[in-house]
């Protein structure tokens, strides 16, 4: 199904105004969705027989900057038997970052969206074991936001960078 298509099809079934936009610069074409409408959208797309988006490639979240205020999840999309792509994008509050899980929906998200919480701060709602998956436990701060602080030193080692 060409993205075109693809657009059409999920306006007719889930609304004219579900979509909040379109990001033509992405590869693959993506679409853009307001936090609230992440889960039926999800559900949508990976139940859908027209779609069947049946592997999630990968979660990848990006810090915008305090001058954007913003950060971003990016969902990649693939569906197997179909061979179609495609690219979902959330902005979220950089202030609060704090999303609904899509666990339920692929298991691989599990670990993306751990990581995506332990180096930015990403919260997800309702996923099943949201904690650190790369720095310890006890780490002060996410190293990928922007305005990161690095602590001098952990458990009285100096970090150096």
């Amino acid at each position: 199904m060409e993205f075109a298509a693809l657009t059409d099809h999920i306006k007719a079934k889930l609304g004219e105004d579900f979509l909040e936009g379109i990001d033509e610069q992405c590869s693959p074409k993506a679409i853009v969705v307001r936090p609230e409408n992440l889960p039926e959208l999800m559900d949508f797309l990976h139940a859908d027989h027209q779609c069947y988006f049946d592997s999630l490639s990968c979660i990848t979240g990006l810090d915008n900057g305090v001058e954007k205020g913003t950060m971003e999840v990016i969902y990649q999309l693939y569906s197997i038997p179909y061979n179609h792509h495609l690219t979902v994008k959330v902005s979220l509050g950089r202030a609060e970052p704090v999303i609904d899980s899509v666990t339920s929906v692929w298991k691989a998200a599990d670990w993306h969206e751990r990581e995506a919480f332990d180096l930015l701060g990403i919260h997800f709602n309702n996923h099943p074991d949201l904690r650190r998956i790369l720095l310890p436990a006890d780490w002060e701060g996410h190293p990928l936001r922007k305005d990161y602080q690095h602590q001098e030193y952990y458990r009285g080692i100096k970090v150096e960078y």
